[in-house]
């Protein structure tokens, strides 16, 4: 299971890595996987999605980095005695700083695999005063298909334990609303989360929030966006036939 893991993740993170998606460049972006109910598999501190291989990833616990987040007066050097404790082989590299907002979605937000990285086409939104307008509505139904009916935009927070913390905070509260799981985040000056249940899921939202952002750019030269309507948007994310076409995109 870990082999066939570890491969799978070391594949979508030499997509991710790609130079020509503009995805993410040198040291940018990670991704997880859930191994087991207590731990999984996360990319190492510092290396490279586009290098990806089993040797830069690193198996933690869940349970060290989630009780981590509890704690309210942790600070840096909690979080690395908690990263570097996390470790089942002591002698792995440092998983990433943001291993705390990996265990997060996979527990809170119920994915399996989770692709982090920092689109160009996302990055020029979320970095401007504008990025609220990838999440105030739908514009078009492949949108809501891949990414669900409402996606998460967090303000900009310092990497790692404050970064969990908001991530957590939203998650719930997303699921709390809505009765589902989160499939795709935006963070703000920061980049993109897509939650998946798959690699293959990941990579597919990876792929719709790149072009919702592409086109909402191209929108936003020309002039303000034209959302669906939101009875109509609803329809959309319950119509039997668009369901069996999101069943069909995840391979169920």
């Amino acid at each position: 299971m870990t082999d066939r893991t570890a491969d799978e993740l070391c594949t979508l993170a030499r997509w991710l890595g790609d130079s020509s998606r503009d995805l993410a460049v040198l040291g940018e972006g990670n991704m997880s996987a859930r191994l087991d109910a207590d731990h999984m598999l996360v990319k190492a501190s510092g290396s490279s999605l586009a290098t990806a291989t089993a040797e830069t990833l690193v198996t933690v616990r869940l349970g060290p980095l989630l009780e981590l987040l509890d704690q309210p007066d942790a600070d840096d050097g909690d979080v690395r005695e908690a990263l570097l404790g996390s470790r089942v082989d002591p002698e792995a590299p440092q998983p990433s700083v943001e291993a705390l907002m990996h265990a997060v979605a996979l527990t809170d937000g119920r994915a399996d695999v989770v692709a982090h990285c920092h689109p160009q086409s996302v990055n020029a939104i979320v970095c401007s005063n504008r990025a609220s307008a990838l999440v105030d509505g739908a514009l078009f139904p492949d949108q809501i298909v891949v990414l669900g009916r409402e996606q998460i935009l967090l303000p900009y927070v310092d990497p790692g334990l404050d970064l969990g913390r908001s991530f957590r905070a939203a998650v719930r509260d997303y699921r709390s609303r809505t009765g589902e799981r989160p499939l795709a985040v935006y963070l703000g000056n920061h980049g993109f989360v897509a939650l998946g249940s798959s690699a293959d899921q990941a990579r597919r939202i990876t792929v719709m929030a790149d072009k919702v952002a592409r086109v909402l750019r191209d929108t936003l030269a020309i002039g303000q966006p034209r959302y669906l309507d939101d009875v109509l948007a609803d329809r959309i994310h319950t119509r039997p036939d668009e369901l069996l076409r999101r069943k069909v995109l995840d391979g169920r």
